[in-house]
């Protein structure tokens, strides 16, 4: 059988250079790897913890070739890239997660087509390209319903609730919404929200986190804390299931995230929301909290290396805070806090929804 693995002192390739890529890199830095970041923006957070670094556009094929020669493996920080990009490494360079399951997890309604298919409960929904499509959709799905964008929404950027009759008239919303291809998704009275950060290997093996709840602020993530509060020891065990489940059915090649719904109905169920094929905000807290961090794994996954001990560190709970907007000027005490565990992502300007930083405090 060919080795497939990636040995210390090669060269990780990294599509993306957010905060997720910077934390990637710093974990392959730790095992001896070095890493190349290939990112559009110049002042990507990754770019200043990478060996190299490459500034071009995700449609330069010329770049993204050179880039993919020069590394032993690819991966990406996030899902908005291009199939076509994944497309243009594959062929010069290992890619993991495959572009198949890219392209699956970065369209709404094909992922939420994916879940069904293998027996697993979503919210009900219908694609949406026209006024009427979308009159025919309220029709089947009722009211109140979340009309979204297939592609590119995140931290509740391109989605709209509907609450009443007359929210969501044709033209008008279709204007709203720059005429992208949308979907129609029934909303769940959900008690909480939770999720599974899970790692596969390529020879199938599986490790996956404890199950995370997680609090959403202004449709941004605030706070997870894990364990989850108040789910069952056999719905945690469902939540990893249906994690390995997707993992499996997609051939899947690192660490990814599935959302989760906790609905009680007269019993207590749960129901997918998204998938996320990469390491998630909802697993920071693993880099003090876990034996392994998520940024560790999927570097062992990618590079065709054991996976790590995913329990938590001393079976203590913990919780991550997001540092968001000016709540980053706040490192000053957080750096005082005795058991707070301070991370900065290297970003300049403070905006207003901007992921800054986070902080983990484990709990005795």
């Amino acid at each position: 059988m060919t080795d497939t693995r990636i040995a210390p002192g090669a060269t990780l390739g990294i599509v993306g250079g957010g905060q997720l890529g910077r934390m990637i890199a710093l974990a392959a830095a730790h095992h001896g790897l070095k890493v190349h970041v290939f990112a559009p923006d110049a002042d990507s957070p990754a770019f200043d913890v990478a060996a190299r670094h490459t500034c071009a556009a995700y449609d330069d094929e010329a770049a993204l070739a050179a880039f993919a020669a020069s590394v032993d493996v690819v991966t990406y920080e996030f899902e908005n890239i291009p199939r076509a990009t994944a497309e243009v490494l594959a062929r010069h360079a290992p890619l993991h997660p495959n572009a198949d399951a890219l392209a699956t997890t970065q369209d709404r309604l094909s992922e939420k087509e994916f879940v069904n298919g293998l027996g697993i409960p979503t919210a009900p929904f219908r694609a949406v390209d026209t006024p009427d499509d979308l009159a025919r959709a309220f029709e089947v799905i009722g009211l109140p319903a979340v009309l979204k964008t297939r592609r590119f929404g995140y931290d509740g950027k391109g989605q709209r609730m509907i609450r009443e009759p007359g929210q969501g008239e044709g033209a008008a919303i279709f204007a709203e919404f720059g005429g992208a291809p949308l979907i129609l998704e029934g909303f769940v009275p959900f008690e909480r929200e939770v999720s599974v950060v899970a790692a596969r290997g390529a020879d199938g093996s599986f490790a996956a986190f404890d199950l995370c709840e997680n609090e959403h602020r202004n449709h941004i993530l605030a706070v997870t804390r894990v364990p989850a509060q108040g789910v069952s020891p056999e719905t945690a065990r469902e939540a990893v299931r249906i994690a390995r489940s997707i993992a499996d059915a997609l051939d899947y090649v690192g660490v990814l995230a599935v959302e989760m719904f906790l609905v009680r109905d007269g019993g207590e169920r749960l129901v997918v929301n998204e998938i996320a094929p990469r390491v998630h905000n909802s697993g920071h807290w693993t880099i003090e909290g876990a034996l392994s961090s998520q940024f560790e794994q999927h570097v062992r996954a990618v590079c065709s290396w054991p996976l790590g001990d995913a329990a938590r560190v001393g079976g203590l709970p913990c919780e991550m805070h997001n540092l968001i907007g000016d709540e980053v000027d706040a490192w000053p005490a957080l750096l005082a806090e005795p058991g707070a565990h301070l991370h900065l992502y290297g970003k300049g300007e403070a905006r207003p929804g901007r992921k800054m930083g986070h902080v983990t405090r484990l709990k005795s």
